[in-house]
């Protein structure tokens, strides 16, 4: 399940939140009760694996 990372408008509150890709987005903040939340979205790394992804490689 992906982690999901919130932020309330009103007081600040950050929070991160496992949930399915089929759930709806939350929109109470646990802390003050406000239904003022924005999911956060942030840079994700990416990996590559396998040739072919560097100068130094060779094609056979």
């Amino acid at each position: 399940m992906p982690v999901y990372v919130y932020q309330c408008k009103n007081c600040g509150h950050v929070f991160e939140q496992h949930q399915s890709f089929s759930e709806d987005a939350l929109k109470t903040c646990p802390s003050c009760g406000e239904d003022t939340l924005r999911k956060k979205f942030n840079s994700v790394g990416v990996v590559f694996k396998g040739s072919g992804f560097y100068s130094n490689d060779k094609n056979s």
